[in-house]
């Protein structure tokens, strides 16, 4: 008998688990009949009944009785959360994609958190575009950092712009320059471009070599007012003497008018630039442009104007000055310069 409650307690140690989770995952009124029912089945295995069998085939039976009954309440979680699934799944496609494609995987995060935040398959689709542009992962997402707003464009937009710039001479690679220097270019309106390019074209009479390699050295002149980048050119041109190549090859219109014309008026004044005549001549040598304007106002000073920083910003001062005080009585921007009226100011200043 003693032997026999010893086994009993052993049977106990054995079958904790499928009644704790029986009891957790049934009604009351199952866990009284399941009571009853491994009641039974203890009486029997007391009287002799092959316990370690029972203990296992009863265990697998009610564990796989709740798992039927848990498989039953998770159908309709499932199916609320079948949208939700779908998203995940999309966006985990865009992440292999962007991934496959040469991103890294901090570059690929940022894109998806940028604002306005973008659907992902969107945001796919439009750097698919630009990577079709010959550019990289890299330049890419510098881009879309710059100019967020690219993600709501429309595809066929986006290839119609390409396609009107590729007209203009930008091929693949300078397509690729300028919108990495620019890619406000995919989203600035078709009539500010054209205003820009007629300019350069009709106004200007640069070539169309002339333009593209503008519109690549230099593609900020897009957003530049129509008439102040005339002005600037006529300033060049009028004032002083540098012709179309000159301003081509130096990328003279990148350059601020105000830096324009503080470098050279205060160079004018010191002697040290002359405008040429209609020959092209001067009495003495001009600097050359990227003297001038390329280098920094510490090396400008020291090796083109030879002067000092006091004297320079004493200079610019009072230039700033003539300038507020002469606005009235400049140049119209609509009102172009002509080499007659140049010559006419020369000889009453010689006078």
């Amino acid at each position: 008998m003693a032997a026999l409650g010893r086994r009993v307690c052993d049977w106990h140690r054995l079958v904790p688990l499928p009644w704790a989770r029986i009891a957790r995952q049934t009604r009351r009124g199952e866990q009284q009949r399941t009571s009853a029912s491994l009641l039974c089945k203890l009486t029997t295995a007391s009287n002799g009944g092959g316990l370690e069998k029972l203990s296992r085939v009863e265990s697998r039976k009610y564990m796989q009785e709740a798992e039927r009954g848990t498989s039953l309440t998770r159908c309709p979680r499932e199916k609320q959360r079948t949208p939700l699934a779908a998203g995940f799944l999309e966006r985990e496609k865009v992440i292999t994609s962007l991934l496959d494609v040469g991103f890294s995987d901090v570059h690929v995060n940022e894109l998806l958190r940028l604002r306005p935040s973008p659907h992902p398959q969107q945001l796919l689709d439009i750097i698919t575009e630009l990577l079709l542009l010959g550019l990289n992962p890299e330049p890419v997402y510098v881009a879309l950092k710059k100019s967020p707003q690219l993600l709501k464009l429309p595809l066929m937009h986006v290839r119609k712009r390409s396609s009107y710039l590729r007209k203009l001479g930008l091929g693949e690679g300078k397509l690729k320059t300028v919108l990495l220097c620019c890619p406000q270019i995919l989203t600035m309106h078709q009539r500010d471009i054209d205003s820009i390019v007629g300019v350069l074209k009709e106004k200007c009479l640069f070539t169309v070599q002339q333009v593209a390699r503008i519109l690549h050295r230099c593609p900020y002149v897009l957003q530049e007012d129509p008439g102040e980048l005339e002005y600037k050119f006529q300033y060049a041109y009028f004032r002083m003497g540098v012709k179309h190549a000159d301003v081509v090859r130096t990328d003279f219109l990148q350059y601020s008018i105000t830096k324009i014309k503080q470098r050279h008026v205060f160079l004018e004044r010191l002697g040290r630039y002359q405008t040429p005549d209609k020959k092209g001549q001067t009495q003495v040598p001009n600097p050359l442009l990227k003297d001038i304007l390329r280098v920094s106002e510490a090396e400008f000073l020291a090796r083109t104007a030879c002067s000092s920083a006091e004297e320079f910003e004493v200079f610019k001062k009072l230039f700033a000055r003539e300038e507020e005080e002469g606005s009235a009585s400049h140049v119209p921007d609509n009102k172009s310069w002509s080499l007659d009226e140049e010559a006419e100011e020369e000889e009453e200043e010689e006078e």
